[in-house]
């Protein structure tokens, strides 16, 4: 019985510490857990965190507008991608996800990658809160620091640029 409570309390200590956190969130440099991970199994893991302010303008709107068009406008779920995606599924044309920078936020800060119902239920409920406890801006921010923008362990829009490209996100 000891046991099965004990447990239980974990259980619930995982699913509140998220919501805990997101406010904190306002400044700092979160860490996704895939870098948590990598840095924890001794894989390479690079992330240069840059402020959304000293990023080439270009960047933000280009990753707006090729991730989520309506982010400035939904609530942390594009509920219109998403019966789009639903109705894809259903006619066998599965070719794209309907995620939200927020979601994305979500599942990198405190989920994990695979895709899963699971996941899903966790991530939705998350990205509503942190659509209501961030700024935009600031979600964005994240998103463009967390984010794996290269194939080995490239984290954040400074080291992908670095990467790809040989020089900072300031110069996109």
């Amino acid at each position: 019985m000891r046991i099965a409570r004990n447990l239980l309390l974990i259980v619930l200590i995982v699913l509140v510490l998220p919501y805990l956190l997101v406010p904190l969130y306002r400044g700092g440099h979160p860490v996704s857990t895939l870098m948590a991970w990598r840095y924890l199994a001794g894989a390479p893991m690079s992330r240069q965190w840059i402020d959304l302010g000293a990023m080439s303008s270009s960047l933000p709107r280009s990753v707006v507008a090729s991730e989520d068009a309506k982010f400035c406008s939904h609530h942390g779920i594009d509920w219109d991608a998403l019966r789009e995606v639903m109705d894809d599924a259903e006619d066998g044309e599965v070719t794209r996800g309907g995620s939200t920078i927020t979601q994305q936020v979500a599942k990198n800060l405190f989920l994990w990658q695979s895709r899963s119902v699971v996941r899903k239920a966790l991530e939705f409920p998350l990205a509503l809160w942190i659509d209501w406890v961030l700024p935009k801006p600031r979600i964005l921010e994240i998103y463009l620091n967390i984010a794996e923008l290269g194939p080995s362990g490239q984290f954040g829009a400074q080291s992908g640029a670095i990467y790809a490209f040989g020089h900072g996100a300031s110069a996109l």
